[in-house]
């Protein structure tokens, strides 16, 4: 059990990084520092929006417009923190 729950809690942060890694592209494609027409840049877009898109539009239906900031990864964050938490603090089982 404790090891199935600590690929889950690695699994977490992995997504934890790849949402910060796909927030921080979609600034740098916004203020026009990396280009998409990259084959490249297009291909790490292409995947961390396939993989985090799933769970953030969700979030993004619920929102209301805030005038194009989007706060839906910092929600899903702390979404995955407190789910962190709880199988840390109430499913792990305490070693003595």
């Amino acid at each position: 059990m404790r090891a199935l729950l600590d690929i889950i809690l690695l699994a977490l942060q992995l997504y934890t990084y790849l949402i910060v890694a796909s927030a921080i592209l979609s600034w740098l494609v916004a203020f026009n520092v990396v280009n998409v027409r990259n084959d490249l840049v297009r291909s790490i877009w292409t995947f961390l929006n396939a993989v985090t898109e799933p769970a953030l539009r969700p979030i993004r239906n619920i929102l209301p417009n805030l005038g194009g900031v989007d706060i839906s990864p910092i929600i899903l964050i702390f979404i995955i923190f407190f789910i962190e938490r709880l199988i840390q603090d109430y499913l792990m089982p305490v070693a003595f």
